[in-house]
């Protein structure tokens, strides 16, 4: 049988292998002072594989990991990923029922944790009805650096490596199984494409700063593997250390809105030369425009890449390009971008048919990227991912006759007024560039002559007071008036989740305590 080509690997068992002999000296990951080769992660990661053998962990089985991002979580992922065992990272934000929760429904045989968790671990795995091994992770790697690398099968394509919770805004988390596949099938299209932000050379450099139990900070590692590049790991997101990378030469990086505002206004921003950093990827949340203009004017060098996708997706299914990021701002940067290559979206009305261009429906995806469904959970398995693969995201959206996908907001976000149908994250955008506001968040609430009303929950400015009565105008200025805010609170931080999306349900549930409905 004739080996296969790089463009077809659809594994990390076979990059690691291509570049472990292709590039062994380039520098697979660093953190912090230290760094691992490609020749040395290969060596490694089969070192590891016979530890978690000596553990009981084969094919199929789950490990999780408690901790901040590591360059030891990301080795440990490309160890079983390796042979088709399964990796489960936790947040470290999340309480210990949550996490004990997780735990139970992986049936976790091994956990990996970081020394500043070991009394957390200890918690959370106290209250288990079943026992599992808990490995801290330093420790764990100084052992496997001592054993000699395992022989072992390789995982196929379609083997699940990664299961991702999602952040369970309703109910228990749901566990999102990820293959091999789903990490890397978009790949191909995309080079086929001739993308320039697909292509990479050897002094790339992709940052990690997003938490690595969510796609957008895990997603990177497929990333970093397929294109054998350098991948930099911050413990957790601050805006001085992501400042840091770059001056350190990252040059390709993934954030989310609220990141890139504390980023911009960081003051070693000004001190900042931005000229290495190549793409800046957003999403996860609505960009407002007049932060977009203002990242614009900051980092001028940089291609700006909206993207928008879920963990279900195993990440980015559109892309908004640097071509259609300009300074003035235009309608096209309100959008998500177009499906990238390989991806097939529609907007569907409440019937599951394609609704007219211009029209709202729920944003739905076909792509191979999308996971073969929730673990255990075959009900809400077939809830999201109909009979012909197209996944329904939940997501209220537009597409326009050019292709380009405006999201509006979570279908069950959408405030109804009067009939009218508000969605929060246009009030937003309107309500943004308000001079004493530095971040919003809409939501309805109860009225009798309306059935719900728009309000605006504002955190001030540093210094700045906020006139409830100015943001009203200011917004009517901007949009339809009936989506206006009827009233505004003035909060002194917004209430997030450990990926960083705002939590609008927190938000509403005071005003909807003793209701006969509850919006969510």
């Amino acid at each position: 049988m004739a080996a296969k080509a790089q463009d077809e690997f659809l594994t990390f068992d076979e990059f690691l292998n291509h570049w472990a002999k292709e590039s062994p000296d380039q520098i697979a990951i660093e953190m912090d002072d230290r760094t691992t080769t490609y020749g040395e992660a290969d060596v490694l990661t089969r070192q590891l594989i016979a530890l978690l053998r000596e553990n009981g962990i084969g094919h199929g089985d789950r490990i999780a990991w408690v901790g901040k991002n590591s360059d030891r979580y990301f080795l440990l992922l490309y160890a079983v990923a390796r042979v088709g065992a399964v990796m489960a990272p936790i947040g470290w934000r999340l309480a210990p029922p949550e996490m004990a929760y997780i735990l139970n429904d992986t049936v976790t045989k091994v956990l990996f944790v970081e020394e500043g968790f070991i009394d957390t671990a200890s918690e959370v795995t106290a209250a288990m009805e079943n026992p599992l091994r808990v490995l801290e992770a330093e420790s764990a790697f100084r052992t496997a650096a001592g054993m000699e690398p395992a022989e072992y099968e390789p995982a196929g394509g379609d083997d699940a490596i990664l299961q991702l919770y999602t952040s369970g805004t309703t109910g228990n988390p749901k566990g999102v199984a990820l293959s091999n596949r789903n990490m890397f099938a978009l790949r191909k299209p995309a080079e086929d494409a001739s993308l320039p932000w697909q292509k990479y050379v050897a002094s790339d450099c992709i940052l990690a700063a997003m938490p690595c139990a969510h796609i957008g900070g895990t997603g990177l590692a497929a990333v970093a593997v397929s294109a054998g590049i350098r991948a930099q790991v911050l413990a957790e997101f601050t805006p001085d250390g992501v400042l840091r990378a770059i001056q350190n030469g990252a040059t390709h990086m993934f954030l989310v809105p609220a990141a890139i505002q504390f980023v911009i206004q960081h003051p070693l921003a000004k001190e900042t030369d931005f000229s290495g950093l190549r793409y800046l990827m957003y999403g996860a949340a609505p960009m407002p425009l007049e932060l977009l203009k203002q990242t614009v004017a900051t980092m001028p060098g940089a291609g700006l890449l909206q993207v928008y996708g879920m963990t279900e997706t195993c990440g980015t299914v559109t892309m908004l390009p640097p071509d259609d990021h300009v300074l003035e701002g235009n309608e096209r940067m309100r959008s998500a971008g177009k499906a990238v290559p390989g991806v097939q979206i529609q907007i569907r009305g409440e019937d599951n048919a394609e609704v007219p261009h211009g029209d709202i429906g729920e944003i739905c995806i076909l792509s191979p990227s999308n996971t073969d469904g929730y673990w255990k959970l075959p009900e809400a398995t077939s809830k999201t991912i109909d009979s012909d693969g197209w996944l329904h995201t939940g997501d209220a959206g537009i597409m326009d006759d050019d292709g380009y996908v405006y999201i509006q907001d979570r279908i069950k976000d959408m405030i109804i007024s009067g009939g009218e149908n508000v969605y929060p994250a246009e009030v937003e955008s309107a309500i943004f560039g308000h001079p004493a506001i530095a971040e919003v968040a809409v939501i309805g609430v109860p009225s009798k002559q309306w059935g719900e009303e728009v309000k605006a929950c504002c955190v001030p400015k540093p210094g700045m007071e906020i006139d409830a009565g100015d943001v009203i105008a200011y917004t009517r200025e901007r949009i339809a008036a009936f989506k206006a805010p009827k009233s505004v609170d003035v909060i002194p931080e917004m209430p997030r989740n450990a990926s960083g999306k705002i939590l609008r349900r927190q938000l509403r549930a005071p005003y909807w305590e003793g209701q006969d409905r509850q919006i969510s």
